[in-house]
């Protein structure tokens, strides 16, 4: 029988790329839309609004749930962090809902979570079993894993801990601006060791963690440490600028929100690849510098 995988978040980076992937193998993508679909292989879905019918998972291998309001968007208002925890609570709930109706039947869920998780553990090497951390993000993580879990009594549920993505629409989009006008430096302390990830290793990975049937929290992130100096150090060598301007912790507290500072940029977190290191996974990108000279 051929292969069938249901995306949600089908239109967002890591989405667009893996919904391409599969179809190049020859696998069938079925996308869930909030718009009218434009084809076959669009089924629309309104998260929070009405159930999901359970038929639109019927014979597939697995759902891939992701998306959920960008994480990237700033500042974090009060409104906006209610917006980041709905987006992703509603959409995983509809999910698990229609796969708990489908009972024993239901195929696997792989569901978006992020090393946010770990929040800021200076000094500790963070895998698959160490604990949450205390940001706004490690609290949103928690809640939507919880969310994720529901269906484990009925499936297999994979929980993708992905790192910030070194490409052009990911992590570096801000970095590329500041570094092009020659005004990049160290974020905060610029020593806090920042995980990463390619994208092309990212769609792979999470091909790999379906074909190989993983089950649990798997960290979706580089097997090589890199400081968020080392990172920005190696965008500016890239783009030929300099790499010179700090930017504190207080002035980025000030202007993007202390929840999102302190979720997303100044946490000390070396989160390894246990999990998918164990299963055999190979990496095509071994280094943060690599991955960067790749994307730009």
């Amino acid at each position: 029988m051929a292969r069938r995988i249901v995306i949600s978040g089908a239109s967002g980076l890591i989405g667009t790329a893996l919904t391409s992937s599969l179809r190049a193998d020859g696998i069938d993508v079925t996308t869930l839309v909030r718009r009218p679909p434009r084809n076959t292989s669009e089924r629309q879905w309104a998260p929070g609004e009405r159930e999901l019918d359970p038929d639109v998972f019927a014979g597939a291998e697995a759902i891939v749930a992701l998306g959920g309001a960008s994480v990237g968007r700033l500042p974090w208002t009060p409104r906006y962090r209610q917006e980041l925890i709905d987006s992703r609570l509603k959409s995983t709930v509809t999910i698990t809902t229609a796969l708990r109706a489908l009972r024993d039947d239901a195929p696997a869920l792989v569901s978006a979570s992020a090393v946010g998780y770990y929040g800021s553990a200076p000094g500790e090497q963070l895998t698959e079993d160490s604990p949450a951390g205390q940001t706004f993000l490690a609290g949103l993580c928690v809640q939507w894993e919880a969310a994720a879990r529901r269906a484990e009594d009925h499936t297999r549920v994979a929980l993708l801990r992905t790192a910030p993505l070194i490409h052009r629409q990911g992590v570096l989009k801000p970095l590329i601006q500041l570094t092009r006008f020659g005004v990049a430096g160290p974020i905060g302390r610029g020593t806090q060791v920042w995980p990463w990830m390619s994208l092309d290793d990212e769609v792979r990975a999470i091909r790999h963690v379906i074909d190989e049937k993983i089950a649990g929290p798997v960290n979706l992130t580089g097997p090589t440490p890199a400081t968020a100096n080392e990172i920005g150090r190696a965008l500016a060598r890239e783009m030929h600028r300099p790499f010179w301007l700090p930017a504190p912790a207080w002035a980025l507290r000030l202007a993007l929100s202390a929840s999102a500072t302190d979720s997303l940029l100044l946490p000390d977190a070396d989160v390894r690849p246990a999990v998918l290191e164990r299963s055999g996974f190979r990496f095509t990108h071994e280094t943060a510098e690599e991955a960067v000279a790749s994307a730009v």
